[in-house]
């Protein structure tokens, strides 16, 4: 594996992990995000799957010298990302909204 690109890439997944996992269990979010989680828990797994594709990237990218299974670990990597992306952009919504709001009175 070569440490040089592996390192950046997985200490930052740890200290995501970190954060992640506090939201989930104790539901602490870091300050900066405060304002703008409205479910910790729900963010905190949006980040441990963050995490985890970013671990799966540096995986399969660096270690793996199969053609077919680095890009087959890579595009796993990049979906769990998505997914990631996602469940953080739900976590962001107040719960039991729905994505427009209704007029009240009349027609």
């Amino acid at each position: 594996m070569r440490l040089y690109l592996g390192i950046p890439v997985v200490v930052p997944a740890l200290l995501i992990a970190a954060s992640g996992a506090a939201a989930v269990t104790r539901g602490r979010v870091l300050p900066t995000n405060r304002k703008h989680i409205r479910r910790p828990r729900v963010y905190g797994w949006g980040q441990l799957v963050m995490a985890i594709a970013l671990c799966c990237q540096a995986l399969f990218g660096l270690m793996a010298d199969d053609l077919d299974i680095r890009q087959w670990g890579t595009l796993t990597g990049s979906a769990l990302m998505v997914t990631g992306i996602i469940v953080i952009a739900v976590s962001q919504r107040t719960p039991g909204t729905p994505g427009h709001r209704q007029r009240h009175g009349g027609l």
